[in-house]
């Protein structure tokens, strides 16, 4: 079952990934592709520690990359 939660974290994702490949995010974040992908699929829910990095790398709250914030 999709949750509004990873459905709003793809979309996100996938905007503030622009034109990166899912490999450039993973060699860039050290979280393997396969997960980035099943993330972006909404077929597996984040975990906290990916959640934090990838947020991290592009300097964003978590709160803005689950979307309870806007941009």
């Amino acid at each position: 079952m999709k949750s509004s939660y990873m459905q709003n974290f793809a979309k996100n994702m996938k905007e503030l990934m622009g034109d990166m490949t899912v490999s450039d995010l993973s060699r860039n974040t050290g979280i393997p592709q396969a997960t980035l992908s099943r993330y972006l699929l909404c077929q597996r829910e984040i975990t906290l520690n990916y959640l934090c990095k990838l947020a991290d790398y592009f300097h964003e709250d978590i709160d803005v990359l689950i979307g309870r914030k806007s941009y």
